[in-house]
């Protein structure tokens, strides 16, 4: 690894002290993207900026609806949080199957949806529930976050705080693992509020999460896991690699699709 400066603040205005004064800082939260990187000499960041050890940034609340999670809250905390599991089961599930256990307690929901991995399970649940990615200078609706592959719309020094789920009616997650990471070839996640359905769709883009137009004409229309069946998925812009081509992840998110929704129809 290449010579580092080692920052632990305690604040989140000495956290963002830190990363305006340093010459190419990055922050550290699980570490589960960013050490590997460093290892592998793919990045060299002058300074890590470690936040971990900021109070605010740690928490789950609810109120008036709104399930609030904090940047620097594990996916452990998340799959056994009993108010995560009351507000929305689906989120809880999702964050159970990340990974093994070793990953769910060290990874955290803001590190996630900031390294935008197109195989992530997180930016699904935040494009599929139309959640609010808070930072230290503004809220971000999901639609305007993501903007490709490892890629959002975080400036240099912005740093993700928390994430604000709406309540919803229903909400389903299924996704098919890779075998050996855990990593979605597919995920879907399916939420409805009223008559309204969004499907989000992870590890099968090219540009990383999506909304699938006609699953959501089909399901707000019939909520039911045969809706599904009259869809056409189109394999175009979707992910072919070794683990599987074009065509295999359509069909991954039909079964997908029919999977979330029969968990909660």
């Amino acid at each position: 690894m290449y010579p580092t400066t080692y920052h632990k603040p305690e604040t989140l205005e000495a956290a963002s002290a830190t990363l305006g004064d340093a010459e190419e800082a990055k922050i550290l939260a699980g570490g589960h993207t960013l050490l590997p990187t460093m290892k592998n000499h793919l990045a060299a960041p002058t300074d890590l900026v470690d936040i971990r050890g900021i109070a605010a940034l740690n928490g789950i609340s609810e109120d008036g609806g709104t399930l609030t999670i904090g940047a620097t809250t594990t996916h452990a905390e998340v799959s056994n949080s009993p108010v995560v599991a009351s507000a929305c089961p689906a989120l809880a599930c999702l964050a159970g199957g990340i990974g093994d256990p070793a990953v769910r307690h060290v990874g955290t929901i803001g590190g996630s949806v900031a390294n935008n991995d197109p195989a992530a399970d997180y930016p699904a649940a935040v494009l599929g529930l139309g959640a609010t990615v808070v930072t230290n200078r503004r809220d971000i609706a999901a639609e305007d976050f993501f903007d490709g592959m490892f890629a959002t719309v975080l400036e240099e020094g912005e740093i993700i705080t928390s994430v604000r789920f709406p309540k919803c009616d229903l909400a389903g997650y299924s996704k098919f693992p890779n075998p050996a990471s855990r990593y979605a070839m597919v995920g879907v996640f399916v939420a409805k509020s009223g008559g309204s359905v969004r499907v989000a769709v992870t590890g099968a883009g090219e540009d990383g999460v999506f909304r699938h137009e006609g699953l959501e004409a089909a399901l707000s229309a019939n909520f039911s896991p045969d809706a599904v069946d009259g869809v056409a998925i189109s394999s175009d812009g979707l992910l072919s690699d070794l683990h599987g081509d074009a065509d295999y992840r359509a069909n991954l998110i039909r079964v997908m699709a029919k999977r979330a929704v029969s968990a909660v129809a």
